[in-house]
């Protein structure tokens, strides 16, 4: 299907999100030391981050660290607890250059006292810039998600807020996270495998997935610009046939 099909809004995901993975494998491949990999890993975000801001991307959402990463070795998760927290020190200044919103995503509850405060910092202190919005997924799991929406709809049924009748796809949305942003355009892996990994799974429904095999810390912004390219070259239907979103195309 020609580009040519597509105003310049349509050709850009709004939302680009990321599981980057690879780190340790990097790392070994490279003959790092232990966690060495994950240190490579955070300066990949970077350049990722400037491209999609001059390419005019409206949220770009990374997977840092998982609900089950938890089970991770104490001396790693202690290692990703004191990079995200490096991280976001190392953000706050680039933030204010760029005018990027910082947010973030996940349960808080099992965070350190400290890194909760200097995320709930960096949120206030961005909180009115409108270049693009970062979003880092922390402690988050998409299932958890999902069952954190369902409870607080339960709870406004049990006191009588709300009828269990009323609950559908378009309610239970507005209590996921990132309800107030658009839905996953583009759901990106690398590191070679092919699952989701309980990333965003309410919001990534509709998003074109790609998968490469290239490890996180040696993803570059040409490999990304060659996906954006893609995107703009797939049809998204949204349960539609072909031939009405091509009518739709040519009437607007």
């Amino acid at each position: 299907m020609s580009t040519s099909a597509f105003t310049a809004s349509d050709i850009l995901p709004r939302h680009i999100a990321i599981i980057m993975d690879g780190n340790n494998r990097y790392g070994k491949a490279n003959d790092l030391a232990k966690g060495q990999g994950h240190v490579a890993g955070k300066d990949a975000l970077d350049p990722i981050v400037e491209y999609c801001v001059e390419t005019g991307i409206e949220v770009l959402t990374v997977f840092a660290f998982s609900s089950e990463n938890w089970q991770r070795p104490p001396s790693e998760v202690a290692l990703l607890m004191q990079l995200l927290a490096s991280t976001i020190y190392e953000q706050i200044p680039r933030m204010n250059e760029y005018r990027i919103r910082l947010r973030f995503i996940g349960d808080r509850s099992h965070l350190s006292d400290d890194l909760q405060v200097l995320m709930a910092d960096a949120e206030e202190k961005t909180a009115n810039f409108e270049a693009m919005t970062l979003v880092i997924a922390i402690s988050y799991g998409g299932q958890w998600d999902i069952a954190n929406a369902a409870r607080q709809l339960a709870e406004q049924v049990q006191t009588g807020q709300l009828h269990a009748e009323e609950i559908n796809e378009a309610r239970l949305g507005e209590y996921v996270q990132l309800a107030d942003t658009p839905a996953v355009d583009m759901l990106i892996r690398t590191g070679g495998e092919y699952r989701l990994s309980n990333f965003l799974l309410w919001q990534s429904a509709y998003a074109e997935l790609f998968f490469t095999q290239t490890l996180w810390p040696n993803f570059a912004v040409d490999e990304l610009a060659t996906m954006v390219t893609e995107f703009a070259q797939r049809q998204r239907r949204f349960g539609k046939t072909s031939e009405q979103i091509m009518t739709a195309q040519q009437t607007r």
